[in-house]
């Protein structure tokens, strides 16, 4: 029987099979932006190939599906959502527009604000009004309403947000109107706030909405059709999605929380970071994720990753919760050129799978970073992908030689730039993780995965001076590898507000018992297994405009003192952030959140390979850029071994992956298969 995570990224879809014997394989397969689903399905066909076995029989002997989509997350950054009318209260229909009259830069004054997903003209008011404290001051007006569903009609909208003032307290109208509008438009899909998130802050409240109706459409369509093509095929197990805060939940609840798979796939890497940590026994660990579009990062400190309520994408707020992930601009595909000024640069534009870099021989012209690493010699063009997908080196030398005659270099100096450029760029990713968490990447191991991180780990580390590195064997695919590391997860959240009182604790106990009940409520209708719930608060001092969020767990529920405990764990925590605390200030509880976890049955993943019996042996030597041209060995990683060690210069190639050592870098292989690298 298999578990089979799949995680679909710009440049490639990755695959991995794990059965009863922790015994583990993995695939790739090129990416489908057009219909993720075709490249899912070629990957599962790869990856029964690389079993034994018919697409047909894997999927009949597949026990629990895990997938990482990024429809929600490109619906967002090219565009391309539904098209989504707003309902709101009579006169505020502008909120999303205005914003919090900040702009990300508010030192610019040139920039444009971000535009709205809903224009204007598909912005509609309703006469209601439900005070602060959710007592009904205007009826939802029924003439009102019915305007308003004709004008939803006439827009064409595909989807409606519906966002009323303080329903977060009282979510009768939105309900109301949320039937309405399910009767007479029975094909518009319908969000609605105090479903998406019940919480204070109208922007955040009405922006995160808004999202959802955006991208919910197509993400439904995506998962109904992969859905549909898994079952054909033979699939009878559950299928789960990974959710931004790295729990998973069934295809239902993914398509209803839509704006909640933004992260869907980076998500999947950060758990089987956590994953990793465990097994490793290393709790800091600064994860780099290194694909063919992209380079996200991200921090595990004490053996967890940090969760967030202040995402945002391509410029819109989505205040889900969501495990703190940097992306930015930087992967194999890469490009680099000279611009009008004259100025050279790596980035942000990418070739993409298709045409791909020059290498790929898709037609491609422009110099990625892949083809530095070609003309570098760091890969092994007849070797890519196991041989599967040879690479044109001679269109590599030719399109940086065009790049080398703009910047009056030679071939190899304009190789070694764009090599060290595109270095630079990912270290400045990982110090604006680290160091704005007050955190020190020198006492952090840095965990490279990701098809193109073992290239630039080194490299990467150096610059920033930290000096472990740690390779999994499985780093190409950790993202699909690490889903199957994921439980099942259903978040609720409620604000409590009330101005001038300090909460009491029974008032606490009552607030997170019910949140409990309903989250337990909704995780059972999934899952009969074991189950935990995890608290959590959102607290701020009384003058401050933000709010920190507080674990609480392995706190007594039943303590007579509780509010007082949660006091003294949001001082500790606010001082652990921002390294002081105020005890004599006022401490405002806002939102109290609880989790219901649910704990999936894993495989075998910590299943140790023997210990080396002989020193390793190169499988060949190549020429390779180190300032100057170098003959260095080359290793095969499953020629490798626990006990087994290398030093540099040398590169260690997997099939899916290439690892990189410099001068003075020394690798060993940990009892779990694992490079351990310290760099000299």
């Amino acid at each position: 029987m298999y578990t089979i995570g799949v995680d679909v990224g710009g440049t490639y879809t990755d695959l991995v099979a794990i059965d009863e014997s922790g015994a583990t394989t993995f695939a790739k397969s090129p990416s489908t932006p057009a219909d993720q689903s075709i490249g899912v399905m070629a990957g599962l066909e790869e990856l029964a190939r690389r079993l034994g076995m018919t697409r047909e029989a894997m999927l009949a002997a597949t026990t629990r599906l895990v997938h990482g989509t990024t429809v929600a997350t490109n619906a967002l950054l090219e565009r391309k959502g539904a098209k989504v009318a707003l309902v709101t209260t009579e006169g505020h229909r502008d909120i999303i527009e205005m914003r919090e009259g900040l702009k990300d830069n508010r030192y610019d004054l040139r920039s444009p604000p971000p535009e709205p997903l809903v224009p204007r003209e598909r912005r509609f008011g309703v006469r209601e009004r439900i005070k602060a404290n959710g007592e009904v001051l205007i009826p939802l007006d029924d003439a009102s309403v019915s305007e308003a569903i004709a004008a939803i009609r006439a827009s064409g909208a595909q989807s409606v947000a519906i966002c009323f003032l303080h329903a977060y307290r009282n979510p009768a109208h939105e309900i109301a109107m949320a039937e309405r509008i399910a009767r007479e438009l029975p094909d518009v899909n319908i969000s609605r706030s105090s479903d998406v998130l019940p919480q204070i802050l109208e922007f955040e409240r009405f922006s995160t909405t808004v999202v959802n109706a955006y991208v919910a459409p197509p993400v439904r369509r995506y998962l109904t059709s992969l859905e549909t093509r898994l079952r054909e095929a033979g699939l009878k197990s559950s299928i789960f999605i990974i959710l931004s805060h790295g729990g998973m939940a069934p295809i239902e609840e993914a398509a209803r929380l839509a704006a909640g798979t933004v992260l869907s796939g980076p998500a999947g890497g950060i758990s089987g970071c956590q994953r990793c940590a465990e097994l490793l026994g290393i709790p800091d660990l600064v994860p780099f994720d290194m694909g063919g579009t992209s380079t996200d990062i991200s921090l595990i400190s004490e053996g967890r990753a940090a969760l967030s309520a202040a995402g945002a994408l391509a410029g819109q707020r989505i205040a889900l919760r969501s495990l703190d992930i940097t992306s930015i601009a930087a992967g194999g595909g890469s490009i680099a050129d000279v611009d009008a000024g004259g100025s050279f640069h790596v980035g942000p534009e990418s070739a993409g799978s298709v045409p791909g870099p020059a290498c790929y021989g898709n037609g491609g012209t422009d110099v990625a970073v892949t083809d530095a690493n070609v003309v570098l010699g760091y890969l092994d063009a007849d070797a890519f992908m196991g041989g599967q997908r040879p690479l044109d080196r001679a269109a590599s030398d030719a399109a940086m030689d065009r790049l080398a005659a703009k910047l009056g270099l030679s071939r190899d100096a304009a190789a070694a730039g764009v090599y060290r450029m595109i270095n630079l760029k990912m270290a400045d990713g990982i110090r604006l993780t680290t160091l704005r968490r007050g955190v020190d990447p020198r006492r952090f191991t840095l965990l490279s995965f990701g098809g193109a991180a073992g290239l630039h780990c080194a490299e990467v580390a150096r610059e920033l001076e930290i000096k472990r590195i740690v390779v999994p064997t499985a780093a190409s695919v950790l993202s699909a590898w690490g889903m199957l590391t994921s439980d099942l997860r259903y978040e609720v959240s409620r604000t409590y507000l009330d101005s001038g009182k300090r909460i009491q604790s029974s008032e606490v106990r009552a607030l997170f018992a019910e949140l409990e009940a309903q989250a337990a409520g909704r995780l059972r209708a999934w899952f009969d297994g074991p189950m935990t719930i995890q608290r959590s608060a959102e607290m701020r001092y009384g003058e401050q405009i933000f709010e920190i969020d507080v674990p609480l767990d392995g706190l007594d529920m039943d303590d007579p003192e509780l509010a007082a405990r949660i006091e003294e764990r949001f001082h500790r925590r606010h001082e652990e952030l921002y390294t002081y605390a105020s005890p004599d200030q006022e401490v405002v509880f806002v939102n109290a959140r609880v989790a219901a976890v649910g704990a999936v049955t894993r495989g075998n993943d910590d299943v140790k390979p023997s210990p080396a019996s002989a020193p390793p042996r190169p499988k060949s030597k190549r020429k390779a850029f180190f300032g100057a041209w170098r003959e260095v060995p080359v290793y095969a990683m499953d020629g490798l071994a626990p006990g087994h060690t290398l030093e540099g210069p040398a590169i260690v190639e997997a099939e899916t992956t290439t690892v990189v050592l410099n001068d003075g870098d020394r690798a060993g292989v940990n009892e779990l298969g694992w490079l351990d690298i310290r760099l000299g």
